[in-house]
């Protein structure tokens, strides 16, 4: 039996050798003192661009050889507020704490825009560290949560949402207040029909506080087709590029989920939902890439790019025909689905929900 050491090995084999070592490259190794399952149980956590900081419970691991850091990227340290002030911010637990400055025009958001001093304690925050100064944050994300997929019930102002085959249902609660600017963007809240609501996360639900993007009436099993300007799909895409809330993955990853993953490799959704190779519903046609390619992923809004590994398929984000408004209208509708660690390294506003993405294939 070849290996990678064995003079045999086919070239298939050393590809899939090197698709491996990616996506272990891709997830940052935490010191032993801390590993925890969800945000805030064992101090903070870091992840993004910009050197490794010395000691604490709180260190990455390299960043992946194939992929250099660019000193333009953001990073993110998620865990629980223990102190805040109009100058500090002081993120940890048990585990181990870390103070952060904050700038003068610092902001903040728990379900709106917010003085960073009006946060509370025990808030479960993401802070956005500016890239030349990893002491410094200039963003803070308290209880942010998301949820993406289509409608199996609704009672009242309470649906119940289907993010996926493979994982659980949840529950979005949406106050009378938010009722109207999210049925604006998402006019039927009926079964059946699509969803992306972002707002605060409680324990058992989401508070629906905003939609994410404008997401055409129809519903998902009923999708229309997009038309290819013609047969040849090009190695650049554009189109929108969104992120998914990251309480059932490790903390730290740094990928990207893909809509069009090669039917070869049979996606754990589709396999789970009964369809075969490539029979999938999809709205958009895009080029098929296999778990470990590397893509380049380019906000078009703050002009950072960074080469990030593909890590999974993107079952829900392939139904979705809406667009990105965050900076201007992208040409094309969803096309990535970012860990949370990878859209705020780019510098995306995590409750904007998307960017205008370019996607390039294999650098």
């Amino acid at each position: 039996m070849c290996c990678e050491r064995c003079p045999g090995a086919t070239t298939a084999n050393t590809r899939h050798i090197a698709r491996r070592r990616l996506l272990k490259a891709a997830l940052f190794q935490p010191d032993q003192a801390a590993q925890p399952d969800r945000v805030g149980q064992a101090g903070p956590r870091l992840a993004g661009g910009g050197p490794r900081p010395a000691g604490g419970p709180w260190s990455p691991g390299a960043f992946p050889a194939a992929a250099p850091v660019p000193a333009t990227l953001y990073r993110a340290v998620t865990g629980q507020i223990i102190d805040v002030s109009p100058q500090v911010v002081v993120i940890g637990h048990e585990g181990g704490e870390r103070r952060f400055a904050l700038t003068a025009d610092a902001t903040a958001w728990r379900g709106g825009p917010l003085d960073p001093s009006a946060l509370s304690i025990g808030d479960e925050a993401v802070v956005r560290l500016l890239p030349s100064r990893p002491g410094v944050a200039d963003r803070i994300w308290a209880n942010i949560g998301r949820v993406t997929g289509t409608v199996m019930v609704r009672d009242g102002d309470q649906l119940l949402v289907a993010e996926g085959t493979t994982k659980k249902p949840q529950t979005v609660i949406i106050p009378p207040a938010a009722r109207v600017i999210i049925q604006v963007r998402f006019p039927t809240l009926q079964p059946g029909y699509l969803v992306d609501i972002i707002g605060i996360r409680h324990r058992d639900f989401l508070e629906g506080l905003t939609p994410a993007t404008p997401q055409p009436n129809y519903r998902s099993d009923l999708m229309p087709k997009e038309r290819q300007a013609s047969g040849r799909l090009p190695e650049t895409i554009t189109g929108s590029a969104t992120w998914h809330d990251s309480a059932d993955e490790p903390y730290g990853v740094l990928g990207v989920c893909y809509p069009a993953i090669d039917p070869g490799a049979r996606c754990r959704e589709d396999s789970a939902a009964g369809y075969g190779p490539g029979a999938a519903p999809a709205f958009r046609d895009l080029p098929y890439l296999a778990i470990g390619t590397a893509l380049n992923v380019r906000n078009e809004c703050t002009g950072i790019s960074w080469t990030l590994p593909v890590t999974g398929c993107a079952p829900i984000a392939r139904l979705f025909n809406d667009r990105c408004v965050a900076c201007r209208n992208s040409e094309r509708g969803r096309v990535a689905d970012l860990t949370l660690a990878s859209f705020v390294a780019l510098g995306g506003e995590l409750e904007a929900g998307c960017f205008n993405a370019t996607l390039t294939i294999g650098r």
